[in-house]
């Protein structure tokens, strides 16, 4: 790992993944009163926001099972804030992805990339 703090670790092996993959990162960390998107990237004509969690291996539940109905809410509302400052993005499809990195602290970490894994409903 490198000098980074671990959660900023994740997320920048995330966008490495993202970029290698084709995805155009258009923020990182975007902060506002609502929440926070660690990733927003763009497929094609497509937003996708990307939530990017990471679990030790042994922990009551999977990076992926972390993200509950509050979390997902939150990301829904920052993104709402995103597309009012941004309004260029307005009228894109939006996807909200997770990218999950489990067994964190062993040397076979496992990237596991859900695409469409929630929606703004």
């Amino acid at each position: 790992m490198t000098g980074l703090p671990r959660g900023r670790h994740w997320e920048a092996v995330a966008a490495e993944h993202l970029e290698q993959n084709g995805l155009s990162i258009v923020a990182r960390g975007y902060r506002c009163r609502l929440g926070e998107l660690d990733i927003v990237c763009t497929d094609g004509h497509a937003l996708i926001v990307v939530e990017v969690r990471a679990r030790a291996r042994g922990g009551p539940c999977s990076a992926v099972e972390t993200i509950g109905p509050h979390k997902r809410r939150r990301i829904v509302q920052a993104t709402r804030h995103l597309l009012m400052r941004n309004p260029r993005f307005a009228i894109a499809p939006i996807r909200f992805d997770v990218i999950a990195f489990d067994a964190i602290d062993t040397a076979g970490a496992q990237l596991r990339w859900i695409k469409n894994a929630f929606d703004a409903g």
